[in-house]
């Protein structure tokens, strides 16, 4: 030991080892472990590309040139779908559904724009990108099945129509001959049966598969208030994933007896129901090259069936069906009934108050086919949803009516103890107490009203009655914003204002009834309060009139307006007491 040495620090010798230890910690946070998720990233979007043609036999990476969607469907063999409401075409090749259009519904408000597009081939991204589904099989063996690029051969009629189904075959020259029959409904549900003769001395296993694919992301605009996306029904559980989930997850895997799985849209939805009776395993996938953004990938949703086993010299018979339609709420629950597709109206998101908004959804239709009208519709719905929590709604408004009348004696104590406010909510609640008022009495009841109003506002945003329904005067589409615009004088001006100044007439009425309905409430004792709620009415019409539909703004209007009625005759019976 060196005799001139000085001891050690014990101190200094602690801050040096967390000084150590936080170099390397934060070498290893901020350069290796960021390297080492871009690596496990990169092995898992190639895992999630070969995981995603493992699920059906199709690369379905491979590059495509963009082209047009009516070229494409020109440019091969066809059977024609022709049914009040669905028009299009399977492609021969693949026997894929790559074309279906809803003659039912219009891609605009005008009447001469063309059918809602839903599905369309491989490759296409003008108008409408790539979107369809595959029916087949897989073998584990090395065995000929029916592949993405197989020629199917018709037998006998070549057009789809309800009640007259198609049928194809394809032998595979090693004693396999496969058959296929596809039926259609009046709507919008697909009958796949698949006949598979085995003519050889051995027996063969193969499985069913189905897939629904996503070339593109769909658009994300019209996310508000609902799900959009992958979802499905597996063992009676709902499950509802986002885009930008499957992004990150990259697969997600359910097994299920029984269930659906699909592409949910605001309106539209495409499923895929297995056997009710089988054991199945669903995938949810999301593939893209390294060098992709995550939106650039493709998306898809796909079961494998139980493995089938066909002995020799006998035939095997397999069913499913493919959804490709609107989303009605009675004919989705018709459809759970007749075929056994458990829950297959959740594809409507009803949300939380489920219980209340599948019955309004249902009484709105009702009221709509009765009256002629959907606007209509809404302005009875209203009606009777106010008589329905009228009870509540007396109780609430009979004491907003006595703090009303109390108001000059709160101004005088508020006056008088305006250095003091402990003493003066003292005083507040003496004056509540003599005259047997609760302060909560008016809250409560309308707390309660809230799950009935929160799933009217619901049923009113996901029906699609609403989408291109006409109301009265210059109201043509309940589901879109109103078109007027107090900026140009509501057409006068020759200019149109940019989009966050688009305030419409019915929006300034809505803005205006709040205005009053406030007027007619007792105001709060608070000055600051006073004034964010006077001004309230203001914010919420500026807020709101971009975006919210006409249809949901003229409940709002016409839910203040018999507000403000009840609390008039309210206010009047008791003012005369």
């Amino acid at each position: 030991m060196n005799p001139n040495s000085q001891p050690t620090n014990p101190g200094n010798l602690f801050i040096a080892v967390i000084l150590s230890m936080a170099l390397l910690l934060g070498f290893h946070f901020f350069y290796e472990r960021p390297k080492l998720e871009e690596m496990r990233r990169a092995q898992a979007l190639q895992q999630a590309a070969k995981t995603l043609d493992k699920a059906a036999p199709e690369k379905v990476l491979t590059p495509e040139t963009p082209k047009d969607r009516a070229a494409l469907i020109v440019a091969s063999k066809r059977i024609k779908i022709d049914s009040p409401a669905l028009q299009g075409s399977i492609n021969l090749t693949g026997a894929r559904f790559d074309d279906l259009a809803l003659p039912r519904y219009r891609a605009a408000l005008d009447p001469a724009s063309p059918p809602v597009t839903l599905l369309s081939p491989s490759g296409s991204l003008t108008p409408t990108p790539g979107y369809y589904a595959d029916f087949g099989w897989l073998a584990d063996a090395p065995l000929s099945v029916p592949q993405t690029d197989t020629v199917w051969q018709v037998d006998g009629n070549d057009k789809l129509r309800p009640g007259a189904p198609v049928t194809m075959h394809w032998e595979n020259g090693e004693g396999l001959r496969f058959e296929r029959s596809i039926a259609l409904d009046d709507n919008y549900m697909f009958t796949i049966t698949d006949r598979v003769r085995n003519q050889n001395d051995k027996p063969v296993t193969i499985h069913p598969y189905a897939l629904i694919m996503h070339q593109t992301k769909p658009d994300q605009r019209d996310l508000a208030f609902g799900h959009t996306g992958p979802m499905g029904v597996f063992e009676g559980v709902l499950q509802e994933h986002g885009y930008g989930s499957l992004e990150e997850k990259l697969e997600i895997i359910e097994t299920s007896v029984g269930g659906w799985m699909g592409f949910s849209d605001k309106y539209w939805l495409t499923a895929l129901i297995p056997n009710p009776t089988e054991k199945f395993t669903a995938t949810f996938r999301h593939a893209r090259e390294p060098t992709q953004k995550a939106e650039q990938g493709r998306y898809q949703v796909d079961f494998r069936g139980a493995p089938v086993t066909i002995a020799p010299q006998t035939t095997q018979d397999y069913t499913r069906h493919f959804f490709a339609g609107a989303k009605r709420v009675e004919l989705l629950s018709a459809y759970s009934e007749q075929l056994n597709i458990e829950k297959f109206e959740l594809a409507i998101d009803f949300g939380w108050f489920r219980f209340l908004t599948k019955p309004m959804l249902l009484t709105l239709n009702w009221l709509g086919e009765q009256l002629g009208s959907v606007g209509l519709a809404i302005l009875v719905l209203t009606i009777l949803v106010k008589l329905l929590v009228l009870p509540l709604g007396i109780k609430s408004y009979r004491s907003m009516a006595k703090m009303k009348i109390l108001q000059p004696e709160m101004a005088r104590l508020q006056e008088r103890f305006k250095d003091d406010r402990q003493r003066f909510s003292i005083e507040m609640m003496e004056v509540y107490k003599r005259e047997k008022i609760s302060p909560l009495s008016g809250c409560l009841p309308l707390l309660a009203q809230m799950p009935v109003f929160f799933a009217l506002y619901k049923v009113l945003y996901i029906g699609i009655e609403m989408r291109h329904a006409p109301f009265f005067g210059w109201i043509q589409d309940l589901s879109a914003p109103d078109p007027s615009n107090l900026i140009n004088l509501f057409g006068l001006l020759p200019f149109t204002a940019p989009a966050f100044l688009h305030i419409g007439a019915w929006p300034i009425l809505m803005g205006v009834s709040m205005f009053f309905l406030q007027k007619m409430s007792p105001a709060p004792t608070d000055p600051i309060q006073k004034s964010v709620i006077t001004w309230m009415p203001v914010m919420f019409t500026i807020m709101l009139a971009p975006t919210m539909p006409a249809g949901l703004i003229i409940y709002w209007t016409w839910s203040n307006l018999i507000s403000m009625l009840q609390q008039y005759l309210i206010f009047r019976r008791i003012a005369k007491h």
